[in-house]
């Protein structure tokens, strides 16, 4: 079940750590936040290593989408409402500079960049849209009402962003990685006051950074509480007419559409990590019926860190932590996100000031509709008297018929049949 991006990238290889380090900055997870910050902290002079447990981008990072928009769902009318037009266009900045920033890199960098426009459609609610297109205009978007005719399907409508992008993540993140100060196969066992152990030795540090998805600290900063994991699934398709653009339902269980080249790449079956949900079934049965002649060449599943207020937590992992920095809760939007939490991070780390850092602290309010879900579905899963558990908080797992793993819908780890770990907050095998 590998993504095509990992069919045709050529892959970088990284030692493992040889005994003892010393570093100012350690970042920890190699996933693509962990590549770019970095990338960011190295070319702005800073000393860093990266440490990741296996291969860079071997974990959520090769299983995107790859889409380089600001148009993260029907986002910014609920921003404004939620946080007022001034920290919206706050998020959006953000957002756009990183697209930039993407745009002079992969001038640089053979990714198969390509320019494209972006579309958030809705199957039933056309007034969403309007009231999204002149959030965007508010804001100083571009943006307008579409029908969508590419899809196979009617919908109501869908906001049209122009001159979006979309790229092949591991050319340009083996490329950007390529010369970086970077341990793979190196996994910290243990984290101390600036020292962490990792199974080769020890790394001495200044600051650090946690980039590993799911934060690994349970003792600070409650992500427990903030995050919840969704987990979605991608079909290759081969032999069906192309569509021009990038596609996205705004409904967390909707479908997507994208390109890659001759291949339509089809994501959608949605649900919550441990929970039931349609899986790639609910994408075979709809290419069944839409794409009669599709030939099915590759099929893989990722899943999103979702913030309790759809905005990521990037910087200190909570108030009382001045040398510790966390990015994690990209809401399905990762490759922006990604490199806005680089740029913040770079900045935070030197001690300088970044106009982006207070929409994305990980210590704004937690008083949100979400939390109450959150805490709801940990309850269930403690008091669920069932085995295997999840060594990360004691949580009962659920078996995943689909990808036969054991799934934890408290926070999202997941196991093989045989226990071994596939995806954190967990970072030891599953209790049997």
């Amino acid at each position: 079940m590998e993504s095509v991006w990992k069919k045709n990238a050529p892959h970088v290889h990284f030692d493992a750590l040889e005994g003892n380090q010393s570093t100012d900055v350690l970042i920890v997870g190699g996933g693509i936040a962990g590549i770019l910050c970095a990338y960011r902290l190295k070319n702005a002079g800073v000393d860093c290593l990266l440490a990741e447990a296996t291969e860079i981008c071997g974990g959520i990072t090769k299983n995107t989408t790859a889409k380089i928009t600001i148009g993260h769902g029907l986002l910014y009318d609920k921003l404004i409402r939620r946080f007022g037009k001034e920290k919206a266009r706050l998020y959006l900045e953000a957002q756009m500079q990183a697209g930039e920033e993407y745009a002079d890199l992969c001038q640089r960098i053979d990714c198969d960049y390509e320019k494209k426009d972006s579309y958030v459609y809705s199957l039933k609610d056309r007034d969403k849209l309007q009231k999204e297109v002149l959030a965007l205009k508010r804001l100083g978007v571009k943006a307008e009402l579409s029908d969508a005719k590419a899809l196979p399907f009617s919908v109501a409508g869908a906001v049209r962003v122009k001159d979006q992008a979309q790229f092949h993540p591991l050319k340009f993140l083996y490329t950007v990685a390529h010369d970086l100060p970077i341990y793979e196969n190196t996994k910290v066992v243990e984290l101390m006051p600036n020292k962490a152990i990792t199974n080769h030795g020890a790394i001495t540090f200044r600051k650090l950074i946690v980039t590993t998805h799911f934060p690994i600290l349970n003792k600070h900063g409650s992500y427990y509480l903030k995050l919840y994991q969704h987990r979605s699934y991608v079909l290759a398709l081969r032999g069906v007419p192309a569509i021009d653009g990038m596609y996205v339902d705004e409904a967390d269980t909707g479908l997507s559409f994208r390109m890659c080249g001759d291949l339509l790449l089809l994501g959608g079956g949605g649900h919550r990590t441990g929970k039931q949900g349609g899986c790639w079934q609910e994408l075979e049965e709809f290419a069944k019926k839409y794409y009669k002649n599709a030939e099915v060449v590759g099929k893989w599943a990722t899943q999103d860190c979702m913030t309790l207020d759809r905005v990521p937590y990037v910087g200190w992992y909570a108030k009382t932590t001045p040398d510790l920095f966390v990015a994690t809760g990209f809401n399905k939007w990762g490759m922006t996100n990604a490199m806005v939490a680089a740029n913040i991070l770079c900045d935070l780390v030197r001690g300088k000031p970044n106009r982006y850092a207070e929409v994305f602290s990980p210590s704004r309010s937690m008083l949100r509709p979400q939390l109450a879900v959150n805490a709801f579905e940990a309850t269930v899963g403690l008091l669920t008297p069932t085995v295997p558990r999840c060594p990360h908080l004691g949580c009962a797992l659920k078996y995943n018929r689909a990808e036969h793993t054991w799934d934890c819908s408290c926070h999202g780890s997941r196991f093989t049949e045989r226990g071994e770990l596939i995806d954190n907050p967990a970072t030891d095998d599953k209790r049997i």
